[in-house]
């Protein structure tokens, strides 16, 4: 891996803060799992969420089995972040942003495990469970579906995750092998 190449094309894109992370300190809790289970209304009908990621001991080994990461933040201001239309419209470009710099990483090893934000949206209607996803090479799981603990990861690693008071953080993590 050519972090200096990645580092210096990571440049054209407006990525806020970013990390190399060692896939080891990544915080995995049932928890997590938990508030999905619980909160989320996108539990059980996305092959982005749980069940359909695979339990979060599925999830950890995945995710172990890679020998380095790569954590980074967009950030958006919005008029008010308690409206939520307004916050998750912010998300697309995010998304857009994550799949160029994956695209950055597949340049030097093919096999990469992108997690990004919220549920996917690729499609209007997702095709869980009845059949396999339509854009799998679209599609990123949530970073919390995997149960990951990404503000303790940020944290860590020295990344800002309050912003400011309209200022949405959003979050994507590719691991690699």
């Amino acid at each position: 891996m050519d972090q200096k190449k990645l580092e210096e094309q990571i440049t054209q894109y407006p990525v806020c803060e970013y990390a190399f992370i060692n896939p080891a300190d990544i915080p995995f809790l049932e928890q997590v799992r938990y508030i999905c289970r619980t909160e989320c209304p996108q539990y059980g009908t996305s092959w982005s969420c749980p069940p359909a990621v695979g339990s979060v001991e599925e999830c950890k080994e995945r995710c172990l089995a890679c020998s380095g990461g790569f954590l980074f933040t967009t950030v958006s201001e919005v008029n008010d972040a308690a409206n939520m239309e307004e916050t998750l419209a912010t998300r697309l470009e995010h998304e857009e942003i994550t799949r160029k710099i994956r695209d950055l990483f597949r340049e030097q090893c093919r096999d990469v495990l992108v997690l990004s934000t919220e549920s996917c949206a690729v499609c209007e209607k997702c095709a869980y469970p009845d059949a396999p996803c339509r854009f799998p090479d679209k599609m990123f799981p949530c970073v919390e579906s995997y149960g990951i603990l990404v503000t303790e990861l940020a944290e860590k690693y020295d990344i800002t995750f309050m912003n400011g008071g309209n200022v949405v953080t959003w979050f994507s993590l590719i691991l690699y092998p």
